[in-house]
Formats: structure tokens, C-alpha cells, sequence
């Protein structure tokens, strides 16, 4: 996987209980979003409340594919990948084209907004598997050749070496894994490219897709230091393009690199130290040129992505391969309610079920009014500095205002009086020093949510068919 999972980097963490972490991760997949958008790319049309009468919001959706395989597990990493002990690359392919089918089919989007392959590492993939996929994509519904197609790449000199025959089977946008320009570093987390290889496939990135790669780094790493921090993100941005993604290390249960700090072979940087290298980043960014978007990430020149705004802004997504998540209302067999639905975790039992039932949706939970506002619409959408519009929150909740439900708590005031939060005309948004601290921010945002809006929150599995 060559992207992390997202954290707020700031000091004086506080613990989510296990169900507001839930709404916190990261909704497309295993891995998480982040590539971005193509400059010039047509603006998303608005979003719409998840009611039947709405097709507006069931018409089109984003879809996310999963590769699981790796050629070796990172010594942080704990994603959904898989190392294989033969080459299953020709089954793979084709299940995930018949669980593209079969889902598109299922939701009966006529448009798809963006494409995402991530992983695992989908760079291993030969690129006529991402061209197959796309083609099943293309005889079910409308994607444009504006729509932003991302490809995560290991930058390894195979995966550099693909890149001219990715663009040709249709992909438009690369994220670069990227991760540490340290070669030490590197070593240590268990990635296989040097940071060499890095620069140059970014260079040939560039060169197929100007303006349309980003590259993932990642910071708190053992042994970095705030200076270290600096002289490295100097050094990516004289190499990279237009879009740049953050991730906090974060250290991971059942991991190598969990079990080297509690053994105290390798040491992380202190939390305040932490903060500081993402305080710093923001600051060195924003003088390149580069506006925040969003926690983790930072744009110059409208090339924010587009398939992750989708994510923040409650819409519609299709998840397809192993251990996938998607959302999204199944018309095809008469639903008419939003559905949080997550395929089999396993490459080879999911491979079994959609051979046998064309997908591998494990589970199936419809989503009630209550919960999508919490996770479509609160979490996700606080993540973005623009956070959310009057406009936008009537949509999902017309009969209570953002002022009516956050304007007399008293937590929300004292987060207004400390600066770190706004409501204003313009909606409810972290300030600059806030998002820093997003993570302490939405307990309050969401106890007070729950206190305000009597709704019953349960919710009831489904049986899969």
C-alpha cells in the first residue's frame, strides 16, 4: 500500500471511542484516498440528500479498486495486502472485472465520477489489468475522459518502468509512494526503493501526466528530527508536482516496526516534536505555493483529487476487490436507503464467493439518517478547510441549521472563544491552528450532534444475496 492511514498530527491526542474511530477512517478501502484531481477537470455537481426521490445522488458515484498484492509487508503496515505464493494476476483480473459488473449493475449509476487503484501495490499489475477493468467500466456506465483515473505506484525502477503503459491503458493521475527521501529510512520501514528511484519516477510521472501526480511522504518516522524533517520536504518539493499528501506514522499493532519500539530498538520522536514537523510542513508548503485542502492534504494550481473530495463530501462510491468498502444505494434489487457495504477480506475466499455469486460483499449495513450525517457529512467534511456550508448540511439535515444544533454548547463556544473553530454565515470549519487539532475537535462536534437529534441510530445487518 503506498499510502498511510490518516492521523492528526498535534499534540494532545485524544482517543476516539471505537465507534467514532469508525467514522474517522478512511471510507474508501483498505488503503486510503489520496491522489489528486486533474486541473481543469468539470466541477462535481452539488451534492443531494440520500432520499429515494433523489437521483441526483444514485446517477453516479466514484468507484475504488483494490489490488492485494505486494512483492513484501512494510515493517508500519498493517493494510489489507497480500504477498502470493504463485501468480494469481489472471483470476484477480478477472473477478474484479465481474465485481465491477456485477456493482455497477447493482447500483445502477449511469455516470462514474473517478477510478482509484489502490492496494497492495496495484503497480504490479500488469497494465492491461487496469485497462480490462476500465473497459468493464465503460460498458456499464458514462466515464468521461475528463474523469480522474489514479494509479498508486511503488517507485521502484519496475513500477517506473510501466508508467508509459499505465497512461496508455488509461490511467491520467499517479500517486507516488514516495514515503522518505532517507535511504536509511527506507530500509528501516521496509520499503523497497531508494530514494533515487523515488526522484526519478516522479521526473517520469511528470512527464506523462504534468500537473496530475502527487507524492505521498511520511514524517515522525524513528530516529527524524524536526530539522532533518525540513531539509527532506525541501528536497521533495524541488522535484515534485502539484499535489503533496502528509501522513503521520503511526505505530500499528502486529507490526515489525510496533514490536521494534516496544522493544526499544528503534525510537519515535517525541509527540511535541511530531506536531512540530507537521506545523512546520504546512508553513514550508504554503510558501511553495501549495493551499491545504484537507488535513493531509495540499494542492497548487486546482489539483486537489477529486475522487477523494468525493469521499469528504458524502457521495456515492463503489468499492470493488478484497476487503473493499463502498457506499451506495443498491437500485438494482429495489433498495432505496444508502448502504455501507465491505467485501471479503481474503484474496482467495473472495476470489471464491464472486466467481460463484459475481462479488464478494461480506457484510451489508443500511445507514440511517443519523448515521450519514455523522460520517458523510460532520467527520468527513471537517476534514476539508472549507469544512461545511449552510447549503450543504440542509441537504442532509433540513429541519436542524448548523446554528440550531452547535450555536448554544458550550464546548462549541469555548472552541470558538480558543480560536480553533468557526461558525459562521459561511458554515462550521476548523481555523488553521483548529485542524491541527481536528482530532479533539470532533468528540465535541459529534456528543453534541448526538445530544441535539433524537434518532434512532440502530442499525441492522443484512443478509448478502
Amino acid at each position: 500500500m503506498m499510502m498511510m492511514k490518516n492521523v492528526f498530527p498535534a499534540a494532545g491526542r485524544v482517543l476516539l471511542s471505537p465507534a467514532l474511530r469508525r467514522f474517522c477512517g478512511s471510507p474508501g478501502s483498505p488503503g486510503s484516498p489520496g491522489s489528486p484531481g486533474s486541473p481543469g477537470s468539470p466541477e462535481a455537481p452539488e451534492d443531494v440528500s440520500d432520499v429515494p426521490a433523489s437521483p441526483q445522488l444514485t446517477k453516479q458515484a466514484s468507484l475504488y479498486v483494490h489490488w492485494p498484492y505486494c512483492l513484501r509487508r512494510c515493517t508500519y503496515c498493517n493494510f489489507n495486502k497480500y504477498i502470493p505464493k504463485e501468480n494469481n494476476d489472471p483470476i484477480m483480473i478477472e473477478c474484479l472485472q465481474k465485481e465491477t459488473e456485477a456493482l455497477l449493475q447493482l447500483s445502477q449509476v449511469s455516470h462514474i465520477t473517478s477510478v482509484f487503484f489502490g492496494g497492495g501495490t496495484p503497480s504490479l499489475a500488469h497494465p492491461s489489468a487496469i485497462g480490462a477493468v476500465l473497459e468493464t467500466v465503460y460498458k456499464q456506465a458514462s466515464l468521461s475522459g475528463e474523469a480522474e483515473v489514479t494509479l498508486e505506484v511503488n517507485p521502484t525502477p519496475e513500477g517506473m518502468s510501466k508508467l508509459e503503459d499505465f497512461h496508455r491503458a488509461g490511467v491520467n493521475r499517479f500517486s507516488i509512494g514516495v514515503q522518505s527521501l532517507q535511504d536509511e529510512d527506507l530500509k528501516s520501514l521496509g520499503r523497497d526503493h531508494s530514494s533515487q528511484e523515488a526522484l526519478q519516477t516522479i521526473e517520469e510521472a511528470r512527464r506523462l501526466c504534468p500537473g496530475r501526480v502527487s507524492v505521498d511522504v511520511m514524517f515522525g518516522r524513528p530516529g527524524q528530527t524536526v530539522k532533518s524533517w525540513e531539509g527532506e520536504l525541501s528536497e521533495l518539493l524541488a522535484a515534485c508536482d502539484h499535489h503533496v499528501s502528509l501522513y503521520q506514522l503511526t505505530l500499528e499493532r502486529g507490526t515489525r516496526l510496533f514490536k521494534q519500539v516496544q522493544l526499544g530498538h528503534v525510537t519515535p520522536p517525541a509527540e511535541e516534536a511530531t506536531a512540530e514537523m507537521y506545523h512546520r510542513a504546512r508553513g514550508t508548503l504554503q510558501q511553495h505555493g501549495f493551499l491545504q485542502y484537507e488535513v493531509s492534504n495540499f494542492a497548487k494550481h486546482n489539483s486537489e483529487s477529486r475522487h477523494n473530495l468525493s469521499y469528504w463530501k458524502g457521495r456515492q462510491y463503489i468499492g470493488v476487490g478484497p476487503g473493499a468498502h463502498g457506499r451506495f444505494v443498491p437500485l438494482g434489487e429495489g433498495g432505496v436507503v444508502r448502504e455501507a457495504r465491505t467485501q471479503t477480506l481474503e484474496p482467495d475466499v473472495w476470489i471464491r464467493e464472486v466467481l460463484q455469486r459475481g462479488h464478494g460483499t461480506r457484510r451489508r449495513i443500511r445507514l440511517s439518517h443519523l448515521t450519514l450525517r455523522l460520517e458523510e457529512v460532520l467527520v468527513m467534511g471537517m476534514r476539508m478547510t472549507e469544512g461545511i456550508n449552510h447549503k450543504h448540511w440542509k441537504l442532509f439535515s433540513p429541519e436542524s441549521g448548523l446554528h440550531e444544533i452547535f450555536g448554544a454548547s458550550v464546548g462549541v463556544k469555548e472552541l470558538q472563544q480558543s480560536g480553533h473553530l468557526l461558525l459562521d454565515d459561511r458554515g462550521l470549519r476548523c481555523s488553521w491552528d483548529g485542524l491541527a487539532l481536528l482530532d479533539t475537535i470532533l468528540p465535541v462536534l459529534l456528543v453534541e450532534l448526538e445530544k441535539q437529534i433524537s434518532v434512532n441510530t440502530t442499525q441492522e445487518p443484512l443478509s448478502v444475496s
